[in-house]
């Protein structure tokens, strides 16, 4: 009887001006909770769902819902004529089809629902695939050319994807007329739903090849190994990768084949390193050059430059080389080389070598006492004692 049923809004556990996207959020949430297919054999989930569904099919329709408010389950009796207008009630709304209700939920349950009534046997892309490839530091920041070898799937070219033998065709399933997924029917007791699956007739391929192509066994698709060119383009970075679109794995029933993807490792190089389209390296110079100045040559990814280092640098100094960097990506300028100048003090002196730097240190005014940094601090704490 209506008058024993529980509120409708109190099973879904929505207020009463819940807006229907809450109660659409609200049914979707237990009816997952409690669908039969997760619970097989528990009659108790079996029944919660029984009352969810019924309990949505009246709020989700605003007239049913309008009723219901108004009268209360009365509203929604088949029987209840308010005026004798007549009203179809719960009994209006037949069998239901969770396919696309659920497929997002439990991903088909292997095909046991739909997938957003899209055909099983429609087009579809073919797989995305992987390789890597090894450059040098110069290949990277210039580009270069570079051969891949991968095994995919390919489209056979004696059936040309049909998976049928020369001059024979596939038959229309009969069971799922091509669609490759039949509907089942679920429920009693005066409320059935509708879910959909896998044609098992054809394999949810929706076809029938009485006689199979026998270079790929009515597969319609062959692995084979390919050799392929991949251009890598300038200024590319250790990590990054470059796509081959429709170099992938073939395509099913007439989709685009997939894609490759190579993913570019970059070889250290035993000069240069780089962050971005900078590239930094140390020069080392001479305790004399440093002094006295110089004229270098700079090693570059374009080759040896000319720098004319200025008299007393110092150590740790950095001086930039304009332009010398790697090649922005798409061609967009270059970066610059920084290059850090690190003073190479001289050891195993010679004793003419050393007596000569000891006449250089006096020419300067230098005595290794009076330049000793720590003679002072010590002489500071003999005085306080």
């Amino acid at each position: 009887m209506a008058e024993q049923k529980r509120d409708y809004y109190e099973i879904l556990g929505v207020a009463k001006g819940a807006s229907d996207a809450e109660i659409k959020k609200a049914y979707r949430k237990l009816a997952k909770e409690f669908h039969p297919d997760l619970h097989p054999g528990d009659k108790v989930a079996e029944t919660k769902f029984k009352e969810l569904n019924e309990a949505y099919g009246v709020l989700s329709d605003k007239e049913k819902r309008a009723r219901y408010d108004q009268f209360g389950h009365a509203g929604v009796d088949p029987n209840f004529s308010p005026g004798g207008g007549g009203f179809g009630g719960f009994g209006d709304m037949g069998d239901i089809d969770l396919g696309d209700l659920f497929g997002s939920f439990f991903g088909g349950f292997g095909g046991g629902f739909g997938s957003g009534g899209r055909s099983r046997n429609g087009p579809q892309k073919g797989e995305t695939l992987r390789t890597s490839v090894t450059i040098s530091f110069e290949e990277a920041a210039f580009g270069c050319e570079k051969e891949v070898t991968v095994t995919r799937t390919e489209t056979c070219d004696t059936c040309h994807g049909t998976g049928c033998a020369p001059g024979t065709t596939a038959e229309i399933c009969s069971v799922c007329r091509g669609t490759g997924s039949v509907r089942i029917q679920r429920g009693g007791g005066g409320f059935s739903f509708s879910t959909t699956a896998p044609c098992s007739h054809c394999g949810g391929t929706g076809k029938i090849i009485h006689q199979p192509c026998k270079s790929c066994g009515g597969k319609g698709t062959i692995r084979r190994q390919k050799t392929l060119s991949v251009n890598i383009p300038a200024g590319i970075d250790n990590g990054q990768a470059v796509s081959l679109r429709g170099q992938g794995g073939a395509g099913k029933n007439g989709g685009p084949a997939g894609d490759l993807l190579i993913a570019v490792t970059v070889r250290p190089h035993a000069i240069f390193h780089r962050e971005g389209t900078s590239v930094y390296m140390d020069q080392p110079v001479s305790f004399v050059q440093a002094t006295m100045g110089a004229e270098l040559e700079i090693p570059t990814i374009d080759g040896k430059v000319k720098y004319t280092m200025p008299e007393g640098t110092q150590p740790g100094t950095i001086f930039r080389l304009r332009g010398k960097g790697i090649p922005a990506v798409g061609g967009r300028g270059r970066g610059d080389q920084f290059v850090t100048v690190k003073v190479q003090v001289p050891t195993n002196l010679t004793r003419a070598q050393k007596e000569a730097l000891s006449a250089f240190g006096v020419a300067m005014g230098e005595a290794q006492e009076e330049n000793d940094p720590l003679k002072g601090f010590f002489d500071k704490h003999k005085k306080k004692k």
